[in-house]
C-alpha cells in the first residue's frame, strides 16, 4: 500500500474523531445512550456543534480526494513519490481545517479548505 492510500483511509477516519468531539466534547452525550444521534449533535451549540459542522464537511470531502488519489494511480503518470506528498498535504490541509473550525476561525478554515481542493484537483494535473 502507498502513502497516498494510507491517507484515503486517514481522510474516512476523520470524521469519526470529529464525531467523537461533537458527542464527548459538551459532556451531555452518555455512552450506550446512541438512540437518536442525529437529533443530539443537531441541538450542539459551541465547540462541538462546530465539531459536528466539521465532521459533515469531512464526509463531504472524502470522494473528491479518494477518486484524486485512485485516478492518479491508475492512470499512472505521476510519480509515485509526488501522488504520496500531495496526499499527506492534503491532510494536512484537512487536519488544520478541523483545527480552524474547532478554534471558530472562519477566514483560516476558508483558506486551508481551498488549499485542500487545490491539492486535490493537482491530483489531475501531475496524471497528465
Amino acid at each position: 500500500m502507498t502513502v497516498a492510500f494510507w491517507c484515503v483511509l486517514i481522510a474516512i477516519v476523520l470524521p469519526i474523531v470529529c464525531s467523537g468531539i461533537a458527542k464527548y466534547g459538551g459532556g451531555k452525550f452518555k455512552l450506550g445512550n446512541n438512540h437518536d444521534p442525529r437529533k443530539f449533535l443537531e441541538n450542539l451549540q459551541g465547540l462541538p456543534k462546530r465539531a459536528h459542522a466539521a465532521q459533515l464537511n469531512s464526509f463531504e470531502a472524502i470522494p473528491a480526494f479518494a477518486a484524486a488519489v485512485i485516478i492518479a494511480d491508475i492512470v499512472g503518470n505521476a510519480a509515485q513519490t509526488t501522488m504520496d506528498v500531495l496526499a499527506v498535504a492534503y491532510i494536512t490541509s484537512r487536519l488544520l481545517y478541523i483545527i480552524f473550525y474547532l478554534a471558530d476561525l472562519p477566514a483560516l478554515r476558508s483558506l486551508v479548505w481551498f488549499v485542500g481542493l487545490g491539492i486535490v484537483v493537482s491530483f489531475f494535473f501531475v496524471s497528465i
